[in-house]
């Protein structure tokens, strides 16, 4: 990394208040969602696996994945805000510039979970009823950070990249995404770069503080939270699918019904999970702070949730 942490915080300080925005007036600005539209592109949501449905039915699957999407990351980030504002502890008589980036993070954190709240109210408008998302983030946030900083900093790491990833390789890409929807995603995006640069300083920082037993045991912590996270999406995937085959339209006979929920279950530990274990960024900086061995460990926890080609899709 260039510069010392607190040059690079200083830098992160300066991003965000050149790209500072607000929910009403530059994200939604009076807008509804429209349902001719994509709410996440094919590469995301893996429609192109369901050729029995037809182009508007593929949109639906889209929109059904989209509202999952803004809703996991309302999810995420209650914990994520939680652990910055705890980690901003550390700096309170120490670095200034990285406590104010911390606090700005934080203050970054809430925008986000407000924008998301309102998200899922404008798409419950347009969306037919009985969709359901039951996590209570404050439930997931406190086994989160349960675990070692160590552990909770590596899954957050891991989430800003991928956010990062689907945005500029396939969202803004996409020209039948819902203007709304690519929007949503491109501020939220711009904020994250950010995000994940002070992730990583601060996992750093937390890891060269850390022994080597306990950055073993934070090694099994971090294979527990993405297991954690493939029990959200198990969960969550039959949910949607049986939402979709409720409300798509027409009746799916049960071969096509199974093929609606695994490609459900593939696209969110896509997403969710592989995503983000492949980009290049993160594995360099686990690399960096784990043994051959550790890393195994985790590579064969990842290789359990899908077959060895998912890890390289895109």
């Amino acid at each position: 990394m260039d510069g010392s942490p607190t040059e690079r915080f200083a830098r992160c300080i300066a991003a965000s208040k050149r790209v500072r925005w607000d929910v009403e007036t530059d994200v939604i600005r009076g807008r509804r969602f429209d349902l001719a539209n994509k709410f996440l592109p094919d590469g995301l949501t893996l429609a192109s696996r369901l050729p029995f449905l037809a182009p508007e039915e593929k949109c639906y699957f889209s929109q059904v994945q989209g509202r999952t999407y803004a809703n996991m990351f309302g999810l995420v980030e209650r914990f994520i805000n939680a652990k910055v504002l705890e980690l901003s502890r550390d700096h309170w008589f120490g670095d200034q510039t990285a406590l104010e980036a911390l606090i700005r993070f934080s203050d970054e954190e809430l925008k986000h979970q407000a924008l998301f709240r309102r998200v899922e109210a404008l798409i419950s408008e347009a969306m037919p009823a009985g969709y359901s998302f039951s996590w209570n983030p404050n439930d997931v946030a406190a086994v989160v950070l349960g675990k070692s900083s160590w552990a909770v900093l590596a899954l957050t790491l891991h989430i800003e990249l991928f956010t990062q990833a689907h945005y500029r390789e396939s969202i803004r890409q996409d020209p039948e995404l819902s203007e709304l929807a690519r929007d949503v995603f491109r501020f939220h995006w711009r904020e994250e770069c950010q995000h994940a640069i002070m992730d990583e300083l601060e996992w750093r920082r937390v890891d060269a503080a850390t022994t080597p037993e306990a950055r073993d045991s934070a090694v099994d912590e971090l294979i527990e939270l993405v297991g954690a996270v493939d029990s959200i999406v198990t969960a969550q995937a039959p949910a949607d699918s049986r939402y979709f085959t409720a409300t798509c339209g027409r009746r799916l006979d049960a071969t096509s019904a199974e093929a609606v929920q695994q490609t459900m279950l593939a696209a969110y530990r896509l997403q969710y999970i592989l995503s983000g274990a492949r980009h290049p960024h993160f594995a360099a900086a686990l690399a960096s702070m784990t043994t051959e061995a550790q890393q195994a460990r985790i590579h064969a926890a990842l290789a359990a949730l899908a077959p060895p080609q998912m890890l390289n899709a895109a």
